[in-house]
């Protein structure tokens, strides 16, 4: 349904109309904020009954010792403090105390294992490096061409060469490879078996 021109002045006559009486009557309506007088008006000293605790003299007070006297205060209306017990329960609940007796001291031996030089642990470790190489085989021809591994790595050397910088091959059997740790003078003889010695 389409509307004529006049009639569409009309309804917005009649919205602005609505919204106009709606506004005014809550401006007509409205209520004056509620108030209510201070009790206390500024710089007025005000004073409440609360409970006399114990005076301390100044800030330098102990704590502990305000804490004590008022364990000791009496509460009104209390007749006893439920967290101490009266003299004549102290008895049937006391504990048997408990002896100890001195520790025994126990003294260990000194230990009597000499310690290793430098050049001893160095020999052991580079003994310990050596000994993963492990002999894979040879081919034979006018000069042995050897198969060593370490740690997956391959290395094909001959009499003489040198592994690693500082491992040399001292000798050549058909069942053994003598290396030579030139740094350390150490010898491990590997066998063809891969187990060294």
């Amino acid at each position: 349904m389409a509307l004529t021109k006049e009639q569409e002045k009309r309804l917005l006559a009649v919205l602005v109309a609505m919204i106009i009486v709606i506004a005014g009557y809550r401006w007509a309506s409205e209520e004056a904020p509620r108030t209510q007088p201070l009790t206390y008006t500024r710089g007025m000293k005000a004073t409440s009954p609360v409970r006399h605790t114990v005076a301390a003299p100044g800030r330098a007070a102990d704590p502990l010792l305000v804490f004590l006297e008022r364990r000791i205060e009496k509460y009104p209306g209390v007749s006893r403090d439920l967290f101490r017990m009266g003299a004549a329960n102290a008895a049937a609940n006391r504990r048997p105390s408990l002896t100890t007796k001195p520790a025994a001291t126990v003294t260990f031996p000194t230990s009597t294992i000499a310690l290793k030089t430098p050049e001893e642990t160095a020999a052991e470790l580079a003994r310990a490096d050596l000994s993963k190489f492990r002999f894979l085989g040879y081919v034979t021809e006018k000069e042995s061409t050897l198969f060593l591994s370490k740690d997956g790595e391959l290395f094909i050397v001959k009499s003489g060469d040198m592994i690693l910088k500082n491992y040399q091959v001292r000798s050549v059997g058909k069942d053994q490879v003598v290396l030579f740790d030139t740094i350390t003078k150490v010898e491990v003889r590997v066998e063809l078996t891969g187990s060294a010695k």
